[in-house]
């Protein structure tokens, strides 16, 4: 088997040299050039596993290598050396399409770590159909989904932080665990937060750790999520919901890769690369003061947007098919069909709540249906609205907090009255037997035990 090779640029003879024997003894052959014109030399070979270059050079700078590299065509991963606190560089760097970035004075440890990062990129595949899906979030052969996958596969090659959007439901996490996956931090671990379920006292403890008696309850000590995902990806789910004081420590962590736990005396080095998320608009949110600029920028090296399921509908029938056969697996029983009409329905439907609706919607068809036939009846979808109708209420004026409830939320709530009213009195006449009830309403136990739980009867 033979090396791996590595061209080095950079115009210290100092960091040449350290470059040099540090990726040596790790095995690689290394090629060592002072100029832009000797890299260019150089890359007319092929079959280069890494480039490292120094930002300033004597005839240009690197960001101007990163791009020539890329519009090649080749895989090869270009880590750019900055001077130390250019964080403004080095994020123009991984924007221009550079693997990572290292600060000088240059960390032995830290460039070992990078190196193999890099070389660990060809043993990943960059197409995430090869994969299997988790719930079916990134099945579908769309052009929208298409293009998502393809550019999945791009940013797995890179450390750049990347910010995914898209409205609730869209699956922003399966999508980030796929990045990771695809990455080569894949045998390390992907741990993921939701920002906003995190008590604003213990945000700083959860997010560094703590040390024993550090504050009331510290009774151990505790690592925290940046360092539970050291080597690996911390994903950072709805991050608009982070307080102005702890996006400030956050933003120092990210780009010192540093941290002190709470009661701690020394810091410690962490090395993550951090996805984030977000329904809203971040730059909104900016806008408005709720967000600090220099971590969205910071944060948003990468965008990823994720399109809603109705501009993509065209997907819907491939995700019912994948999500029911994993639903009949979990209750034990075939996978139904769908009529015709009820296809047609989902096809035709909104989804506001994208694929974590579908899948509500096709579970709760499931436990309804009779037989192995899910028709349009068993969806309880609400009906579409008329184009006059819908025209109708964009130009209706919004009703003020006094206002009655339309008709059909009041009929939705009798509606669901009624049912808990005939539920319960079943219930007693059979001595709260579920099986009796079950089969005095004519419903089966499945189905009976669905409409229990959802109207709250225990």
């Amino acid at each position: 088997m033979s090396k791996p090779r590595a061209l080095i640029v950079d115009d210290e003879p100092g960091i040449r040299e350290l470059l040099e024997v540090t990726l040596a003894r790790m095995g690689i052959d290394v090629t060592a050039v002072g100029d832009l014109a000797g890299a260019r030399e150089q890359l007319t070979q092929p079959c280069w596993d890494l480039c490292l270059t120094d930002m300033r050079l004597p005839d240009g700078d690197g960001i101007e290598l990163v791009c020539e590299i890329a519009a090649q065509g080749t895989r090869t991963p270009v880590a750019v050396i900055t001077a130390y606190g250019s964080m403004d560089t080095a994020i123009a760097a991984l924007k221009a399409g550079a693997f990572d970035f290292i600060s000088k004075p240059l960390d032995v440890a830290h460039l070992r770590r990078l190196v193999e990062q890099a070389l660990r990129l060809d043993e990943r595949t960059d197409d995430p159909a090869d994969e299997d899906d988790d719930g079916g979030g990134l099945l579908g052969e769309s052009a929208a989904m298409a293009e998502l996958r393809r550019q999945i596969g791009k940013i797995a090659r890179s450390q750049a932080p990347v910010a995914i959007t898209g409205e609730s439901g869209t699956g922003k996490e399966l999508i980030a665990r796929r990045i990771h996956a695809l990455g080569p931090r894949a045998a390390h671990p992907f741990v993921a937060v939701n920002c906003g379920a995190i008590p604003r006292e213990l945000m700083e403890s959860e997010f560094f750790g703590h040390r024993r008696g550090a504050f009331t309850g510290a009774v151990t000590d505790s690592d925290g999520l940046f360092v539970a995902a050291d080597g690996g990806t911390l994903f950072l789910d709805e991050i608009a919901e982070l307080p102005l004081d702890m996006q400030v420590k956050l933003l120092r962590v990210i780009q010192e890769k540093r941290l002190r736990p709470v009661g701690a005396t020394r810091e410690i080095e962490v090395d993550v690369r951090i996805l984030s998320a977000s329904h809203s608009d971040l730059a909104q949110a900016v806008a408005a003061g709720t967000f600090r600029q220099d971590l969205f920028y910071r944060i948003n090296v990468i965008a990823l947007h994720v399109p809603p399921l109705r501009e993509r509908r065209e997907d819907i029938p491939v995700l019912t098919d994948a999500i029911l056969a994993r639903l009949a697996g979990e209750y034990g029983c075939r996978p139904p069909t769908l009529t015709h009409a009820a296809r047609d329905a989902l096809t035709r439907h909104e989804f506001p709540g994208n694929i974590r609706e579908l899948e509500n919607v096709l579970e709760r068809a499931l436990a309804l249906a009779e037989g192995a036939r899910i028709g349009a009846d068993d969806l309880q979808l609400p009906p579409a609205p008329t184009p006059r109708a819908a025209s109708a209420e964009a130009a209706s004026v919004q009703p003020d907090s006094n206002s009655e409830p339309t008709a059909p939320e009041s009929l939705e709530a009798l509606l669901e009255e009624q049912q808990r009213q005939v539920l319960l009195e079943a219930l007693e006449r059979n001595r709260w037997n579920r099986t009796a009830t079950a089969r005095d309403l004519g419903l089966t136990y499945r189905q009976l035990r669905y409409r229990l739980k959802k109207l709250a009867i225990d």
